[in-house]
């Protein structure tokens, strides 16, 4: 008979804990976190969450969208163990990181690019690589300078924050070391760059390509009837012939000229749901939804088909 109590109580313990246990405990596949991602993939980054958090029910995970400056300074302030951005971490970044033992995976998840976007009415949509630097650096200020006979006047040029990546990639490849213009002008979200471009005719706007490359997705199809996108060259005048937009087969070829990678930075001491998340941004079907953005996944092979028309 006593016997018999012991188990009965066993069983009653066992089956307190079972009902007690958080579903949300941290594992690869469950729990709580926060995610910080550069602003200018915040189409990606919602659509790779939503996937997810659908897959494994018990998973939460919260995505912190901001400009790139303040991505890597949450992940300096512990404030999350996961970045996603297009840089990697610089020596300064990783000794503080070593000087914690921590030792932070970083891996390349895609090939972005940068668009350049000007009003639906700006018929002058070739450009060279030369005369972008020189429209950053302030020797060009007016499109009658690209385009003799254009009668929209002085250029406005507008990006989204000045903290962003887009920013560290124009100074870091494209005007290497100059200064860029005063006559630029930051505002603080690529949706801003967007409705400012489709607003004013002189404009001409820098946005991370995934806001206008998903053909699926509604509120990319509209920002497409708002803005056209440019074809860049890298030749000393730019043709119908060597110009490309920023479209998959030509960022996978290296026609495009404005393209960068894409890392997820993960420092967290163990397998959780950080390196989880890390570990599906890799993976097939994660790879997958970034071909569907309209970006190169780094992993997964790339069907080529090289279509010549406009956004």
């Amino acid at each position: 008979m006593r016997t018999n109590l012991i188990f009965f109580v066993a069983l009653i313990l066992c089956g307190c804990n079972r009902i007690n246990r958080d579903p949300y405990t941290n594992t690869p596949t469950t729990g709580r976190i926060k995610v910080y991602i550069d602003e200018t993939f915040k189409p990606v980054g919602d659509a790779e969450i939503q996937v997810f958090e659908g897959l494994y029910r018990y998973s939460e995970i919260k995505p912190v969208y901001l400009p790139e400056s303040n991505v890597f300074d949450g992940l300096l302030k512990d404030s999350t163990n996961v970045a996603i951005a297009s840089r990697m971490l610089n020596t300064g970044e990783r000794d503080y990181f070593g000087s914690k033992k921590l030792f932070p995976r970083e891996l390349k998840i895609a090939v972005d690019a940068v668009a350049v976007i000007v009003h639906p009415e700006n018929q002058d949509t070739l450009l060279t690589v030369a005369s972008l630097k020189d429209v950053l650096t302030g020797k060009i200020n007016r499109w009658d300078e690209i385009y003799p006979g254009s009668t929209l006047g002085e250029m406005s040029i507008v990006f989204d924050n000045e903290k962003s990546s887009i920013v560290h990639y124009m100074m870091d490849s494209i005007i290497k070391g100059n200064n860029l213009s005063k006559n630029l002008s930051a505002l603080d979200l690529n949706t801003d760059v967007i409705t400012y471009v489709s607003e004013h005719r002189e404009a001409a706007g820098l946005i991370g390509v995934s806001w206008i490359s998903d053909r699926d997705d509604t509120l990319q199809l509209s920002f497409l009837k708002k803005i056209r996108v440019m074809a860049l060259s890298k030749e000393s005048i730019a043709t119908y012939q060597n110009s490309y937009q920023p479209f998959q087969a030509y960022m996978h070829d290296g026609s495009y000229p404005l393209t960068r990678n894409i890392y997820a930075i993960n420092t967290e001491p163990r397998n959780g749901l950080a390196t989880g998340f890390v570990s599906f941004l890799s993976s097939d079907k994660g790879q997958r939804i970034i071909l569907k953005a309209g970006i190169l996944p780094a992993n997964s092979p790339v069907r080529v088909v090289k279509v010549r028309n406009e956004m």
